[in-house]
């Protein structure tokens, strides 16, 4: 994960909630857990200099829109999970970059494994 020289970082890690995405009926049907991670990059100067909420992003409410993202709107690919969840973020005019991570630990793979995870990233140039 790469942010891009001269902005600062956000990081999210974690929002956990019970989602409906998948291929199989049994995933719309039962759902699983799915976990998100979320970078953001942005010019934290002002909202530190001014000691100022509103010049940065209010990380509560970033996480309550990732935990809304994961259980609203069922899917088939956590792709497109991850891709509204950055469209979400890239939608704040501060945010210049953004890096979603969309885990799915409970993905029904055959062999052992103990996470498969998707990441965008995307920004305004």
């Amino acid at each position: 994960m790469t942010i891009p020289e001269g902005l600062d970082r956000i990081d999210l890690r974690g929002v956990g909630a019970h989602g409906h995405h998948g291929l199989f009926d049994f995933e719309r049907e039962n759902g699983q857990l799915f976990s998100v991670d979320v970078s953001l990059g942005l010019d934290l100067g002002p909202a530190a200099r001014d000691n100022d909420l509103t010049k940065s992003v209010d990380y509560g409410v970033l996480a309550q829109r990732v935990h809304d993202a994961i259980v609203n709107d069922p899917v088939d690919l956590i792709e497109t999970v991850a891709l509204r969840i950055a469209d979400m973020c890239l939608a704040d005019e501060s945010v210049q970059w953004v890096s979603v991570t969309v885990h799915k630990p409970e993905a029904p793979i055959a062999v052992t494994f103990s996470d498969v995870a998707v990441t965008i990233e995307r920004s305004r140039q």
